[in-house]
């Protein structure tokens, strides 16, 4: 008895065992994120802003290409630093009029691209490249501290009266590392001014609406959204996360891309895998086979886990306010400019918005990557979108 008692001991230990690496094994060589799109939206070639701080501007040009196409035209690349140049230049204007203390900087926001172009036209990329300092790609870094120092020293007004030189000035700077704003250009056999290209293209830029989700501010009305980069003081239709969500899926649903705003500094954004997702760093579904084990471990050590991006991955449900909160302390930051271009499924079935990126056509996705929906709908800051991409109900609501 004791030798047969010792042999199924022995026997049930080594099967323990041999299973126990099996899972273990298993859970080392798990499949990472493999996603199939589900829909696709036609976009034009990925850009890349490279050292510039003006994603607001790739990301929103990038926008209205994809939805030039969605209009029935044909693919055309519009010009990022056009914007850039006038922004720049209006921006000078409110920070000196402002004594310095509203925002001067690089960044920017969707707002900038509607009133750039509702104010200054559009011209194609050809025509406009921004690269006249001697770069083949945008470095912005002297521009930047440039026109930065300038504005701060017309501010400091040393005559006791500002000159009435400094906005010409000031455009001399930016006209020497952009290039002249032209007034004219030929474009496919045609003459056209920045302005009556945009009535060629048919764009209108009140079409286009910017949406967010807070409640420090009531639903279904507008209100300034407090961003550094919101210098214009833009305003945002607010809606509950759940309208949020319904105008995401339905926009993508039915064909229009939506220009997204979000915080990429947060941890669950890698860019080298080519995913963004919100794990669950307290779901024990996320353990694998070992939930014992998973219960002993610190949280610092399970997110080295979560965030291994290794294998698909439970997340977290995102509430109004787990939105607020994040955004109350500066844990959703205003990052990032990119355009959601599409859907699609990892192999366990969730869903994951297809984003355009303007760093380049690299990454393993080729300029293109992964955002989960909870990624999202946590870390957006505001979208833009056509009107008619929000369902009819939600139009009404807002008064659109």
């Amino acid at each position: 008895m004791r030798k047969i008692s010792f042999l199924m001991v022995s026997f049930l230990f080594a099967f323990y065992f041999a299973g126990n690496v099996w899972a273990q094994s298993n859970e080392t060589k798990a499949e990472p994120y493999i996603f199939t799109d589900i829909k696709e939206i036609k976009s034009t070639s990925i850009k890349n802003q490279n050292r510039s701080s003006t994603c607001w501007s790739f990301s929103g040009i990038a926008f209205l290409e994809s939805e030039l196409i969605r209009m029935g035209n044909p693919a055309v690349d519009l010009s990022p630093m056009y914007v850039v140049r006038n922004i720049y230049a209006m921006k000078a204007d409110r920070y000196v009029r402002f004594n310095g203390t509203n925002n001067f900087g690089p960044g920017g926001s969707f707002f900038d691209v509607l009133e750039a172009i509702k104010r200054f036209g559009i011209v194609p990329l050809e025509v406009y490249p921004g690269l006249n300092y001697g770069e083949d790609l945008h470095v912005h870094g002297e521009l930047d501290a440039l026109t930065k120092a300038f504005v701060d020293v017309i501010i400091k007004n040393p005559n006791k009266k500002i000159s009435t030189a400094w906005k010409a000035a000031f455009d001399g700077i930016l006209d020497a590392y952009l290039g002249k704003v032209p007034e004219n250009f030929t474009y496919y056999g045609k003459n056209y001014t920045p302005k009556s290209f945009v009535k060629f293209l048919g764009l209108n830029p009140d079409d286009y609406v910017v949406i967010t989700s807070f409640n420090h501010h009531p639903f279904y009305q507008k209100f300034v959204l407090e961003l550094p980069d919101n210098w214009i003081h833009g305003e945002a239709y607010n809606v509950s996360i759940a309208d949020f969500e319904r105008i995401l899926d339905f926009a993508i649903d039915n064909g229009f891309p939506v220009a997204w705003a979000s915080d990429v500094s947060d941890k669950g954004f890698n860019w080298s895998k080519g995913v963004a997702i919100v794990p669950d760093i307290n779901d024990i579904e996320n353990a694998g086979s070992d939930k014992e084990r998973w219960t002993r471990l610190s949280n610092k050590e399970k997110e080295k886990v979560l965030y291994a991006f290794d294998k698909p991955v439970k997340e977290m449900t995102i509430t109004q306010e787990l939105r607020q909160l994040a955004f109350d302390n500066y844990q959703t930051t205003d990052d990032h400019g990119m355009v959601l271009v599409g859907k699609a499924n990892d192999q366990q079935g969730n869903t994951f918005f297809k984003v355009k990126n303007s760093w380049g056509a690299d990454g393993v996705y080729k300029g293109y990557f992964y955002a989960s929906k909870a990624f999202v709908l946590y870390k957006t800051t505001n979208i833009m979108v056509h009107k008619k991409a929000i369902p009819m109900d939600i139009q009404k609501k807002l008064g659109i």
